[in-house]
């Protein structure tokens, strides 16, 4: 509870600037969300053509306005189901993008021996992630609030755009991406756990 609280003053800081200054406009959450994952797509064409340093910067750049959107609905007070739901699929189509942009990078780009086996981790790694995120959505939908877990989208965005930095070392993004997708198999079961504790009475 107290790392989620954390997140949650971490991002109200960092955006309600922006926020305060996107509710004087006729700029929607929606848009907001569209923008973010136009940005994502060219993170991944960038890292996809041989450019992973410049898709780092890109992939922050992208994860700011993922958090900036949700706040700005709430804001302006034009939070709907139709833009949560939209954001979600995005958000997913996002790590799907990305994901698959450093996978093309390894397999076309880096000239290790070992490329298969990485694009092997990153499936695995964008498996977990995306498990993260559904069974939150699935518990919620239960009524269940299931913020839990130590990785969550916000962390797997931060450590993927490092790793995208300093992939003039490769080995480094190698480690980063083992890092996602173990910590993202312990958010899972720290979630399915959650989830069954709060449903075995």
């Amino acid at each position: 509870m107290k790392l989620q609280v954390f997140r949650k003053a971490i991002a109200f800081y960092i955006t309600q600037p922006i926020v305060s200054l996107l509710a004087r406009t006729s700029i929607t959450p929606n848009m907001v969300t569209w923008t973010g994952f136009i940005i994502i797509l060219i993170a991944s064409a960038l890292a996809a053509v041989g450019y992973p340093f410049a898709a780092g910067w890109v992939v922050l750049l992208s994860g700011f306005f993922d958090i900036i959107d949700g706040a700005l609905a709430r804001r302006t007070h034009q939070v709907t189901r139709f833009g949560g739901v939209l954001d979600s699929t995005l958000d997913r189509l996002s790590e799907a993008a990305i994901l698959t942009g450093v996978m093309a990078f390894f397999l076309f780009h880096s000239g290790s021996v070992l490329a298969p086996y990485i694009a092997l981790l990153i499936i695995i790694t964008l498996t977990f992630s995306l498990l993260v995120s559904y069974i939150r959505s699935r518990a919620e939908a239960a009524g269940i609030d299931c913020e839990v877990g130590i990785f969550t989208r916000s962390e797997r965005v931060i450590i993927l755009a490092l790793g995208l930095l300093l992939s003039a070392i490769p080995l480094v993004l190698v480690i980063v991406l083992v890092i996602i997708a173990l910590l993202s198999i312990v958010t899972v079961i720290q979630r399915l756990v959650h989830v069954y504790q709060k449903t075995k009475n």
